[in-house]
């Protein structure tokens, strides 16, 4: 039955009543007067609407879904309905019914922007990203200023690991609303996924300033603090974070970082715990408490973790490439290789991904008579090492052409190889095929025992031993050299020793040679203030004088750097000298090498120690040399230890 003209002007007066207390923010006023008037007409469709958003904004979301199911009975073809509806869908997690509604909404106003980007929120809380995404894209085609639909853009490019779109979809939303915490949030995420840190902490501090109870930016500036080492500020802003929110999971994932850093580990696995009983199926945490068991031997309980986070995302190329360390240092070479080739999808890997058209190979075709690029790739020592397979690779009657960093283009120039030797960066000749260095030992099948263990496969230049022998004089003690850090860039600072710690094992009786082209900050008085080591940090100009220095020595006592791998390769005595959790080529409890016959392996017995490692190797100086130097040099000890004249002397000429 229709309302008299009076009725209906009666009614719309107390709407424009409701509406005006509305917006002034007097919703106990306002929500009296719509249900006034839902009093006298049950079926208003604006009473019950704006009561809805009356319960919408007050949390009361199940209250609101029946007003407005009530008001769209009345009238289905009201967009802001619509939307509304969808929106206290999404609240009480009904996405897919949310995604209907606004799709009707979508259908009366296809040129309102912020419909998409509503529908594009239900399209990713159900992991449907890629349409999420044309939904923001056709918002902001609409309407190219909306700064909304740019930090939703930003924000799912971000999910989607496609951090530099990311970034530029965040610019774009702060340029049009520069003091958005939430946009300054998202951003500072970004930049710190792109290691911009000082950038990422300054908008984590800007959205913290706008919102000082923002838990996220907390965490925010405890994950900066944590990447840059700086311990003791990441526990505190992590610990502000958990004063706001004690169940914030991804704070005592941080957390369990810091502690690792620390190397307080029973910390770090309590911390990552605590993450899981808050969320079980996080693939980030599983991978990270497997971390933690691999730096402490706990080979099985680091496969189980990295298991679970696998099984989390298949597609894990963090914890499927700790998988395969896991399986290396166990000696498992046939999984172990097989996995390792995930290292080119994880973003911890920081060698640069070669694109070609030709195709990769594996060992999986026959290359006989093909030209194949052999690339180089991670650190000087890694190169060193897996070169030995060049040769191998020339027994299959194929061209090689093998592409290096520039400084070892000296060493390598000098041996006696028949393929072609290009720096990277320069022009590529024909090829046919191309494979990662590191690949070759996946290629080769390579196991245990037919690791190519024939040394040496380095030899030095005549004319750079001829120089040295020059500048190294007369032998008159044994002569071994040192290496006791690795490249200033590397951070894993683990593997150093402070030159200080290895004086004491010095002794007068060996000519001790540096064999460090960079010398840390911390090691420069040591070294200057000892003048029982002779340092040629200057002379070493390339990886030839190095190479023609070792080859003059008795013995190289070596951290697990590039000089280790050197003098393995030359087939020198090496002692090297390992970190409690070593790198996966020297596998588990050897002292000897597989890869290198001529090196002795000295590992810490406990985290940190290099007190016991550096007792073990001074007693086995002791010896060596006690022996060695009786037998080579007798007149020349006697005389230099006990101050006698030469027996020569006074002798008739």
């Amino acid at each position: 039955m229709s309302k008299s003209p009076v009725a209906r002007a009666s009614i719309e007066n107390l709407i424009k009543q409701a509406i005006s207390l509305h917006q002034q923010g007097r919703l106990g006023e306002a929500e009296a007067a719509y249900k006034k008037i839902l009093d006298i007409d049950p079926n208003e469709f604006d009473a019950l609407h704006l009561l809805g958003i009356i319960n919408a904004q007050r949390n009361s979301f199940e209250e609101a879904e029946k007003l407005f199911r009530r008001a769209l009975a009345v009238d289905q073809k009201v967009p802001p309905c619509l939307q509304n509806y969808g929106a206290v869908l999404c609240k009480l997690g009904r996405f897919a019914e949310a995604i209907e509604y606004f799709t009707s909404a979508i259908k009366l106003a296809p040129n309102h922007a912020p419909l998409y980007l509503d529908r594009g929120q239900a399209l990713i809380a159900l992991k449907r990203a890629n349409e999420a995404l044309s939904d923001y894209d056709r918002a902001l085609a609409l309407e190219p200023n909306f700064a909304e639909g740019w930090l939703a853009r930003g924000s799912i490019l971000s999910d989607l690991n496609r951090n530099d779109e990311a970034l530029h979809a965040l610019n774009k939303a702060l340029a049009l609303k520069s003091e958005g915490a939430e946009a300054r949030l998202i951003r500072g995420n970004i930049l710190f996924a792109l290691n911009r840190q000082t950038e990422a902490l300054a908008d984590f501090d800007r959205a913290l300033a706008l919102r000082p109870d923002m838990a996220p930016a907390l965490c925010g500036r405890g994950n900066v603090f944590c990447a840059l080492k700086r311990n003791d500020e990441a526990l505190a802003a992590y610990d502000k974070a958990l004063a706001l929110n004690p169940d914030f999971v991804e704070v005592w994932l941080g957390l369990g970082h810091v502690f690792r850093n620390l190397g307080r580990y029973d910390e770090a696995l309590a911390a990552y715990d605590k993450a899981l009983a808050l969320k079980a199926d996080l693939p980030e945490v599983w991978f990270s408490r497997g971390n933690v068991f691999f730096d402490l031997n706990r080979d099985e309980e680091a496969l189980q973790s990295y298991g679970k986070a696998i099984d989390l995302r298949p597609e894990n190329a963090e914890a499927l490439l700790n998988k395969s360390l896991v399986k290396l240092s166990l000696g498992e070479f046939e999984e172990g290789w097989s996995l390792y080739e995930w290292r080119w999808k994880s973003k911890f890997f920081t060698s640069p991904v070669r694109r070609f058209s030709q195709k990769p190979w594996l060992g999986d075709a026959d290359i006989a008579g093909k030209t194949i690029l052999v690339h180089a790739e991670q650190g000087f020592g890694d190169i060193i090492q897996f070169y030995r397979y060049l040769a191998e690779l020339k027994k299959l009657d194929c061209e090689i052409v093998f592409e290096t960093p520039a400084p070892l283009i000296p060493l390598f120039a000098t041996q006696k190889h028949n393929f072609q030797i290009i720096t990277w960066g320069a022009a590529y000749p024909h090829f046919d095929v191309h494979c990662p260095l590191l690949s070759l030992p996946h290629a080769f099948k390579t196991t245990l025992q037919t690791i190519p263990a024939s040394i040496p496969y380095l030899v030095s230049s005549p004319g750079k031993l001829d120089h040295w022998r020059k500048k190294l004089g007369q032998k008159n003690k044994p002569r071994v050299g040192l290496a006791w850090s690795g490249n200033p860039r590397n951070v894993d600072i683990r593997r150093n020793i402070p030159l200080k710690l290895l004086l004491p094992m010095m002794s007068a009786g060996i000519e001790w040679h540096s064999l460090q082209k960079d010398v840390l900050e911390g090691d420069r008085v040591s070294l200057k203030t000892n003048p029982a080591i002779v340092d040629f940090t200057a002379s070493l100009n390339d990886f030839s004088d190095t190479a023609a220095l070792i080859t003059e020595l008795d013995l190289v006592i070596s951290v697990d750097t590039v000089a280790a791998h050197l003098a393995g390769a030359l087939g020198k005595p090496v002692w090297i000298l390992l970190p409690f959790h070593p790198e996966f080529r020297w596998l588990r409890g050897r002292t000897d090498s597989p890869w290198y016959p001529t090196a002795r392996l000295f590992r810490q017995t406990n985290h940190g120690d290099w007190g016991g490692v550096i007792g073990q190797v001074s007693e086995e100086l002791e010896k060596l040399f006690s022996s060695i130097t009786r037998i080579l040099f007798p007149l020349t000890s006697l005389n230099e230890d006990r101050n006698l004249p030469a027996l020569d002397a006074g002798k008739e000429q």
